[in-house]
């Protein structure tokens, strides 16, 4: 297998426990685009947080992720073929799915090699969906209070390559034929103890504590305690997507 930007694979049972879950919406939506609904590639599937909710909508999924110990953790599905393999060479059979979705993951990949393997895999006209979420919208005073955690506190550890999500996606290269596709967020109702969970699995929190030894997450709480209260929050993260056809 090839060399990856292994980003988590450390924290993979926390990711399963604390990530948020996408919409119905989302796949639904990308499988009244895809010609037919026999097979979709979930391509970077993590835990498969993403790979669930398409095998509603389609036949099969193909779910791959680089990290073997993403895929351990997670939960086996008649509709899903898990597997551990590089987006670039994923394994599968040429023109062999309706559909490719890549979720919170595209801007880790090597965008031309996977391009290719992206046409490759797919049938003609089948609809590649990328898409990605920054920091959620909570409420004025935590909002702000997080995003100088984000910046300043764990600022310099952030990969280099999370900057293509601060910019929605707008440098990456997309060679594909342009696809309308409406605008989703993703909504969760979270206490801090869930929210603060879903902190600890930022690739940037947990460079930080290789760093220093030290955990950063106590200090945020102390901050948020007063300012998020003793109920569950609503919680709205804008879906960033790119959409196109192979």
């Amino acid at each position: 297998m090839n060399d990856f930007k292994d980003h988590f694979s450390g924290h993979a049972g926390a990711y399963a426990d604390y990530r948020p879950t996408y919409p119905d919406a989302l796949f639904a939506a990308i499988a009244q685009v895809a010609p037919a609904r026999r097979a979709v590639w979930d391509v970077g599937c993590g835990n498969g947080q993403a790979s669930v909710g398409l095998a509603r909508h389609f036949d099969h999924v193909f779910a791959t992720d680089a990290s073997a110990q993403q895929i351990a953790a997670a939960q086996a599905h008649e509709r899903i073929d898990f597997r551990a393999a590089p987006a670039e060479h994923s394994g599968l059979d040429a023109a062999s799915v309706d559909a490719i979705l890549i979720a919170q993951a595209l801007h880790w990949f090597d965008f031309d090699a996977f391009y290719a393997e992206a046409r490759r895999v797919a049938k003609p006209g089948a609809p590649i969906i990328a898409t990605a979420y920054e920091l959620a919208q909570i409420a004025p005073e935590i909002d702000a209070e997080v995003r100088q955690f984000y910046k300043a506190d764990i600022g310099p550890y952030w990969p280099a390559d999370r900057a293509h999500v601060e910019t929605g996606y707008q440098e990456i290269p997309w060679p594909f034929a342009p696809l309308n596709f409406t605008a989703i967020s993703m909504n969760a109702l979270w206490s801090l103890d869930q929210w603060l969970g879903y902190v600890t699995t930022w690739s940037a929190v947990r460079r930080y504590m290789a760093a220093t030894g030290k955990d950063p997450v106590p200090a945020l709480r102390a901050q948020l305690k007063p300012l998020w209260g003793n109920t569950p929050r609503a919680i709205n993260w804008p879906l960033v997507i790119k959409a196109g056809r192979i």
